[in-house]
């Protein structure tokens, strides 16, 4: 079993910066990859990034990309989520996941484990 309990999520001004964390319990963190999903109102779950077991490896959905990194510290149990230039867009929950596989995926029913989620709100 695995439990995620995200955090970081605020208001913020469109251009703004914003770093969430996802902190996970139980010893077998470093097994896992993570990824982060969001979901705006009326919308579905969208894939965000996703970072492999070792974080030598990661993945972005293209709304994000050169704008969001992903990262993880496996000795910490946390994986890192690095939100820069802010949209209006970008207003949503944003949610950790945890998968049992060396890399991330897409998918968000090819994760196992879920967070609550946090609520990041960007202003225009």
């Amino acid at each position: 079993q695995v439990q995620l309990v995200e955090s970081g999520g605020r208001l913020v001004q469109a251009g703004g910066s914003l770093r969430l964390s996802c902190a996970a319990s139980g010893r077998t963190f470093s097994t896992f990859a993570m990824g982060w999903f969001r979901q705006a109102p009326g919308n579905e779950r969208d894939f965000v990034a996703g970072i492999c077991w070792n974080g030598d490896t990661t993945i972005y959905a293209d709304s994000v990309k050169g704008r969001f990194t992903i990262s993880r510290d496996n000795a910490k149990n946390t994986v890192y989520l690095q939100m820069n230039s802010l949209r209006p867009e970008d207003t949503a929950v944003y949610s950790c996941a945890a998968r049992r596989a060396v890399c991330g995926s897409t998918s968000y029913s090819q994760y196992d484990y879920w967070g609550q989620g946090t609520q990041v709100t960007v202003s225009s």
